[in-house]
């Protein structure tokens, strides 16, 4: 989540920008995470079949490595995309 997103927090009390930074901060790390760990588990899913080795075989490995950038590719665009409507939806006050 952007924080240009909430507006103007200079007109909060400090106490309260501080509350709500930490929260939004709070808020980009869970979502981090779940994207990491949807990440993973799509990509492990879809691309190793067999437990017979303790490492990837060159398949897998090459599967996982395509999964990973199409799944950051992705979530990048769709990251730009939702920044542009944000900000055409945006008006001046």
């Amino acid at each position: 989540m952007d924080k240009s997103m909430l507006g103007d927090l200079n007109s909060l009390p400090e106490e309260d920008q501080i509350r709500m930074s930490t929260m939004i901060d709070q808020l980009q790390i869970r979502d981090s995470l779940r994207m990491y760990n949807s990440l993973v588990e799509k990509c492990f899913s879809d691309c190793v079949d067999t437990f017979r080795r303790k490492s990837l075989d060159k398949q897998e490995e090459s599967c996982v490595r395509r999964c990973a950038e199409k799944f950051l590719k992705h979530s990048m665009r769709v990251g730009l995309r939702f920044a542009e409507l944000n900000q055409g939806a945006a008006t001046p006050d």
